[in-house]
């Protein structure tokens, strides 16, 4: 979905003078080359749900601070901190839902477009705030992922808060409220054990619990500027109840966030094992240096998606998945969309403002959970 250009803004960007270049190329160049950008910020929609007792939103935090100079990566990572400090979202951060054993490992990975650097931890555990981990992974190593003790010890070296437990009342009861709908014996046929796992977690989405979105957890958010500046981060708490030391899609470059400082982002909430299956994220990038539209290319994943969807219990009864998964999308020259598998919002943040919006449906109706 364009983001609409209105006179002023035409104007102030400097494409009254030079246009906007949106080109594809034979040789490979990027297929977007624009002279002037109009910023904008998308994200999930929980970008534009949580204040952390403040007054702005992670989409409007980090508008702002880009508009007014802010590095785009340090505007972003500032706006989603705002989510993760956010005891009221339990999908990321403090407060985000457990693994089976009761403990918080949080995901994060970012990329700078222009820098063409990035940075991730996986099974962080103690520190609320991982995409500013993430971040120092950027900025002080030479490595793009540091995952468990080794990320928590990285964390503490450079003065980061490490707490002992990342729960909220409120996440240690649900996930109390999850290990008494699973058998009590504990020790089941390790299949049937999944399976009892699977259904109590998707029964409690069912029941209004747990928000379907918060299940999966995530925030995505990306942003460009006015020059044209392009950068990502993504941060999440993971499947609730997930095996311990299971690591999804989030920190994994191509697959819960991609960044081409030439061409675009796409960044995905939703089912991760799905997504890292074709790293999509990447795909969607690629889609956009083709010469493709944010949505268009946005779809183009969400259709690989489907197509590798074939075991019988990652399918409803109509043949399609029983999950969600949703792709965040913005080109350099600052159109944008969201897209998704089934029904679902997003956020964004131009300069008329942040808005939570429908995405663009691949497939019919809602997520059967």
């Amino acid at each position: 979905m364009p983001v609409p250009l209105n006179r002023r803004d035409f104007v102030r960007s400097g494409a009254a003078a030079a246009g906007l270049g949106l080109t594809a190329r034979a040789n490979g160049a990027p297929a977007v080359q624009s002279r002037a950008s109009v910023p904008v910020v998308i994200s999930s929609s929980n970008g534009n749900s949580y204040t952390h007792d403040g007054k702005e939103t992670c989409v409007v935090r980090a508008f702002r601070l880009m508009t007014e100079g802010t590095d785009v990566l340090d505007a972003l990572i500032e706006g989603v901190n705002i989510v993760e400090r956010d005891p009221q979202d339990t999908s990321v951060g403090y407060g985000g839902l457990p693994n089976a054993d009761g403990v918080v490992q949080l995901d994060s990975c970012c990329m700078h477009g222009p820098k063409k650097r990035a940075g991730g931890v996986a099974a962080l555990e103690g520190v609320r705030i991982p995409s500013l981990v993430a971040k120092a992974v950027l900025e002080q190593t030479d490595h793009h992922l540091l995952v468990g003790a080794g990320a928590q010890t990285f964390a503490r070296q450079l003065g980061f808060t490490v707490e002992d437990d990342l729960n909220t009342p409120e996440s240690r009861r649900l996930w109390l409220e999850w290990k008494r709908r699973i058998d009590p014996e504990h020790f089941l046929d390790p299949e049937k054990r999944a399976r009892a796992g699977a259904d109590a977690g998707l029964a409690m989405v069912r029941e209004g619990l747990i928000d379907g979105a918060h299940y999966f957890g995530t925030i995505n958010c990306n942003g460009v500027n006015t020059r044209g500046e392009v950068c990502g981060v993504t941060t999440t708490s993971g499947l609730a109840w997930k095996i311990p030391g299971r690591v999804g899609d989030s920190p994994i470059l191509g697959a819960g966030l991609y960044v081409d400082g030439q061409v675009g982002a796409a960044g995905s909430t939703g089912r991760g094992e799905a997504n890292l299956f074709g790293l999509c994220s990447y795909l969607v990038v690629e889609q956009l240096r083709q010469g493709k539209s944010p949505k268009d290319a946005g779809m183009e994943a969400l259709r690989r998606i489907k197509a590798n969807t074939i075991e019988t219990r990652l399918l409803d009864d109509r043949g399609q998945p029983r999950f969600q998964v949703s792709f965040y999308v913005v080109n350099r020259a600052g159109q944008f969309a969201g897209v998704s598998l089934f029904e679902g919002d997003y956020a964004v943040c131009t300069a008329n403002g942040p808005e939570t919006r429908p995405t663009e449906a691949l497939l019919p109706g809602k997520a059967n959970w």
